[in-house]
């Protein structure tokens, strides 16, 4: 229970700042600009909640003292801060995977269609 009101009110402030982060003061106001915003406000929170959950691991190692439950429970911690961090980088870095592979494989199927020749 206590996780899910963490999780509420932490969600409720990430949206209630995001349209700070967003419209800035001295920004133009175009579409290209406020989605370059929010990718920089989600990747700074998810910056935060990274560090957050490595010391939550880390610490959870520490209190379990050789107690087989509490080690499972860091266990699964870390197993959940391993996969969230793979997650986050993996989604912050989409849009640049994309963008690469289109680009350079048009590119590269060009140059390996003329080398066939």
């Amino acid at each position: 229970m206590k996780k899910n009101l963490l999780f509420l009110v932490l969600l409720g402030v990430a949206v209630l700042a995001l349209p700070v982060f967003v419209f800035g003061a001295d920004q133009p106001a175009d579409l290209a600009t406020i989605l370059t915003n929010i990718k920089k406000f989600a990747w700074d929170v998810f910056a935060v909640v990274v560090i957050v959950m490595w010391i939550v691991t880390g610490v959870l190692y520490l209190i379990a003292m050789g107690a087989p439950e509490k080690l499972t429970t860091a266990k699964r911690a870390l197993i959940a801060a391993v996969v969230g961090t793979a997650i986050g980088i993996l989604a912050g870095s989409a849009q640049t995977i994309i963008n690469s592979s289109i680009i350079k494989g048009g590119e590269g199927g060009e140059e390996a269609a003329a080398e066939g020749d």
